[in-house]
């Protein structure tokens, strides 16, 4: 397999660059569409048949498997979409600067696109029955949340006994064993209005309330037990000299256990309950909407297989934990082994200096199909 995506990587890089110029934002339906037309295309030249999920406000979800496929054991997740706005891939397109290749969501995670798509064609290349023991989920809106494929994934993981998420290695080529969960949260404040000058003192100010409430909210962060609350973004008010009658703020939760998120909501709500500004209202909108992934027994039993298939490649894989949620949370959850990060190497996601190093495209796309090639020999031992 070594030899044969050793003899395709201009291939993939051609690929890679030609998803990376089409904007797939995750409101960009057609540009997300477009992604999932062309990858659809692309597996079923090896064997793949595919489910369209259709939506109407994002891009339509994809699932995949071997047309010879009966009850494959393993999922990969993937996500086409990015965080950037359209127009943003002809303001920079794909360029390749000494041995790294630049671009809107290069490397979150449109270069892990092509190393699945070619990790599957490593493996029909040498006639591997791991080809039937897959199944793909590729979802259009996990930078959102996964509000409309977090069902899908977590039907198709049903029954499975590995899950592996291809968002990109950390920057020293580690793969993820543990993940933060968290949530999002808005916090809306009625106030009174009033003129600054003629009556301040019959405005009731929605800003000094989510003052306050900001205070209080930011102090729940707890590093030492891996939960943190941020207030990201404020707005409200109308004018300078106008007492403000209304403001919001967004506030994003991260945690790594899940019970802690039951304790977490309750004191934000707590906090919310109880104007300091006498006359004001306030309304809590949103929840913990992603579980931690947590590293445990089974999880560890994977990590040990993937580290067995990078010493047979002479690969050093070491794991490590992160703050930013994927959708590995969904599959861990269910109780299911899973390890995240198995796509290229790369760093700098969702900014403009964001690449992917492709000294690890190759590499990485051969680690992911002798893994699947260890889990379909781990999976008819253990049968």
């Amino acid at each position: 397999m070594e030899e044969f995506l050793k003899e395709r990587e201009k291939e993939m890089i051609e690929l890679l660059k030609k998803l990376v110029n089409i904007d797939s934002g995750s409101y960009v339906k057609q540009g997300v569409d477009q992604i999932a037309e062309i990858l659809e295309n692309k597996f079923a030249e090896a064997g793949f048949v595919s489910t369209i999920k259709k939506e109407k406000k994002t891009g339509n979800n994809l699932v995949l498997r071997h047309k010879d496929a009966r009850d494959p054991r393993v999922i990969i997740v993937a996500h086409m979409d990015t965080v950037f706005p359209e127009g943003t891939a002809e303001k920079r397109p794909f360029r390749i600067e000494e041995n790294r290749a630049y671009g809107p969501g290069v490397i979150d995670m449109k270069g892990s696109l092509v190393s699945v798509l070619y990790a599957i064609k490593a493996l029909k290349s040498i006639h591997s029955p791991a080809l039937k023991n897959v199944e793909i989920v590729l979802n259009s809106d996990e930078e959102i949340g996964s509000a409309t494929s977090r069902k899908l994934i977590e039907q198709t993981a049903r029954g499975k006994d590995y899950a592996l998420i291809v968002e990109p290695g950390r920057k020293d080529g580690s793969i993820v064993s543990a993940r933060k969960g968290g949530g999002r949260y808005t916090i809306m404040v009625k106030g009174t209005s009033a003129h600054a000058g003629v009556e301040h003192e019959k405005g009731r100010s929605a800003i000094e309330e989510l003052a306050y409430k900001t205070i209080k909210l930011q102090k729940l962060t707890k590093y030492q037990e891996g939960i943190t609350v941020n207030v990201g973004m404020i707005e409200g008010g109308t004018s300078i000299n106008t007492v403000a009658s209304s403001a919001k703020a967004g506030v994003d939760v991260r945690l790594v256990k899940m019970e802690q998120a039951p304790i977490i909501d309750k004191q934000i709500r707590e906090i919310c309950a109880v104007s300091d500004v006498e006359g004001t209202e306030i309304e809590v909108k949103g929840s913990i909407s992603r579980p931690p992934m947590e590293k445990n027994s089974q999880s560890i039993q994977l990590l040990k297989i993937i580290k067995e298939a990078g010493k047979e490649l002479g690969i050093e894989v070491k794991d490590t934990f992160t703050g930013g949620g994927s959708d590995g949370a969904f599959t861990s959850s269910m109780g299911i082994p899973t390890i995240d990060g198995l796509g290229p190497v790369g760093g700098n996601a969702h900014s403009e200096d964001e690449y992917l190093d492709l000294d690890t495209f190759v590499e990485r796309t051969l680690l992911l199909a002798t893994v699947l090639t260890k889990l379909t020999t781990k999976v008819k031992m253990t049968a």
